[in-house]
């Protein structure tokens, strides 16, 4: 039986703003140059939307906010946040609205001034972690790569391939932050954060926003631009706290990434390119392992030798990721909408040739909140 939302919402617009350069601007004026530029995108008419989806570390009722903003009168909003995956998740709630009739053109969108601005942290967890005074975000993702370490034989020069990967896709994108030339050695001999992950481990601090445009399927042709159609998506959790995750070897993608791949009808194997949160150096090789594009265990040498770089096997984190192109304190929209492009066939000098299919995973919390997203183009449906 076909899912009820495969190929039920499309993407027909998309906005993103500079990631330099925005000083001066707070997290709304960045997010209202990113919506601007999605409304464009879309060839509509702002008062057209009726459907808003937004979350930040910044407001409590963030939906309000932005619909206030906007001068907008939704009909549906979704406020709803788990950190960074919070955008995948709401492309799946849009797209649920969209399918029952509650709104007609979804909203999705984020802005954030964490680079030139005062940084807004999450909301303080007083937990039992607190007496060992973890210097989070980091410290969790460093738990989880020595534990992968141990357990596998993983390396510090695997991990560091990471970085050398995204990178390398970076220096394809006028967009990305980080442009210069990176090596292995660079990144194993960077200094050290928290053991075994040093600086070029870690994601970008950066300003930029995002938006997104979805409609109901049968709409999608009457928009200027191609539509990118969502087959499947999925959502798991299984902990909030580090100490409270399972296994720190295994996250929740691997059961949102099933459900997503099951929705879609298709398998890791049919993916052209692959999305992923690159907060830190481990989550690539994790989540690529979950999602199934290769066993538990062989992330390591998976994404050795270039096997995910331009002209690699497997295309992975095309704009250079939070790792080099930009991770303003929730990433999530940025990878949706490099997937987007790649199957619209717009990222040029590093575009995935013949892409139909991609997938994205959005990551959330300390390896918590994992949301699976499968985009196609029209010849997938």
């Amino acid at each position: 039986m076909v899912a009820p939302l495969r190929g039920r919402a499309a993407v027909v617009g998309v906005g993103l703003t500079e990631f330099t350069g925005l000083p001066g601007m707070n997290h709304m004026e960045i997010m209202a140059r990113a919506v601007e530029r999605a409304i464009l995108d879309a060839g509509i008419q702002k008062n057209e939307i009726d459907g808003i989806f937004s979350a930040n570390f910044v407001e409590l009722l963030t939906p309000l906010t932005v619909a206030e903003y906007f001068g907008l009168n939704p009909t549906y909003m979704d406020g709803t946040n788990t950190g960074g995956s919070v955008f995948v998740n709401s492309m799946q709630s849009a797209a649920a609205a969209l399918h029952l009739g509650l709104c007609n053109v979804a909203l999705i969108c984020y802005g954030s001034n964490s680079a030139s601005g005062p940084f807004t942290h999450p909301p303080a967890m007083h937990t039992v972690e607190d007496i060992y005074k973890p210097r989070n975000p980091i410290t969790p993702y460093a738990l989880a790569a020595a534990r992968h370490m141990h357990e596998y034989g993983t390396t510090k020069e695997q991990l560091a391939e990471v970085a050398v990967s995204a990178r390398k896709w970076a220096q394809l994108n006028p967009a990305a932050t980080m442009r210069d030339p990176l090596t292995v050695e660079d990144v194993v001999n960077a200094r050290m954060i928290v053991d075994p992950l040093g600086l070029l481990d870690c994601c970008l601090v950066s300003d930029g926003g995002a938006a997104m445009i979805m409609v109901r399927s049968d709409r999608a042709k009457d928009f200027p631009k191609k539509p990118v159609y969502m087959l499947g998506v999925g959502s798991r959790t299984d902990h909030n706290l580090i100490s409270a995750m399972p296994n720190l070897c295994v996250t929740p993608a691997k059961e949102a990434a099933a459900a997503a791949f099951a929705m879609a009808g298709v398998t890791p194997a049919d993916i052209d390119v692959v999305e992923l949160y690159d907060a830190f150096t481990i989550n690539t090789i994790l989540f690529l392992e979950d999602m199934g594009f290769c066993a538990k265990g062989e992330g390591g040498h998976f994404v050795a030798n270039g096997n995910i770089a331009p002209g690699g096997s497997l295309p992975v984190n095309t704009n250079g990721g939070g790792l080099s192109c930009v991770h303003p304190g929730m990433y999530g929209m940025f990878l949706m909408i490099e997937a987007v492009q790649q199957l619209r066939g717009e990222c040029g000098e590093r575009q995935v040739d013949g892409a139909k299919l991609a997938a994205c995973n959005g990551n959330g919390g300390f390896l918590a909140s994992q949301v699976t997203a499968i985009f196609g183009t029209e010849d997938t449906l």
